[in-house]
C-alpha cells in the first residue's frame, strides 16, 4: 500500500491529537458505499488497528487502513487546507475517475 500524508495533514493531525491530549493515535482511512458517485472516505481516530489493518507511518503520524479500502487507495495521499469553503482533511486518489459535484464522494 502506498497512501502517504502531505506534510500539512501531518502537521495539522500532530495538532489535533496533542490537543486531545493522546498523540499516540491513529488516523483510521475507510473507503465505505455512499454518496453521490457511490464511494466515500471515512475518517476517524482509533487507539487500537484491528489485526488485519495496514498501518502507515508517515513524519510521526500513524495511518490505519482496513484490506478492502487499501485497494481503492493505492497512490493516494492525505492532505489538509484551511480554505474557507471545502477546507479540512481530503483524500487525493489517483484511481477515482470521477466524483461528485461536492467532493465528498467518488467513483473508480
Amino acid at each position: 500500500m502506498s497512501l502517504t500524508v502531505s506534510s500539512t495533514a501531518s502537521a495539522k493531525l500532530k495538532e489535533i491529537l496533542a490537543k486531545q491530549g493522546n498523540p499516540n493515535r491513529l488516523l483510521r482511512v475507510k473507503v465505505v458505499g455512499g454518496g453521490c458517485s457511490g464511494l466515500q472516505y471515512q475518517l476517524d481516530f482509533t487507539d487500537n488497528p484491528d489485526q488485519e489493518d495496514q498501518v502507515i507511518e508517515h513524519d510521526g503520524v500513524r495511518v490505519c487502513v482496513d484490506s478492502r479500502s487499501a485497494l481503492y487507495l493505492v497512490g493516494s495521499q492525505i492532505d489538509y487546507s484551511e480554505d474557507l469553503m471545502g477546507g479540512g482533511f481530503k483524500v487525493k486518489n489517483p484511481n477515482a475517475t470521477s466524483s461528485c459535484g461536492c467532493g465528498e464522494s467518488f467513483s473508480v
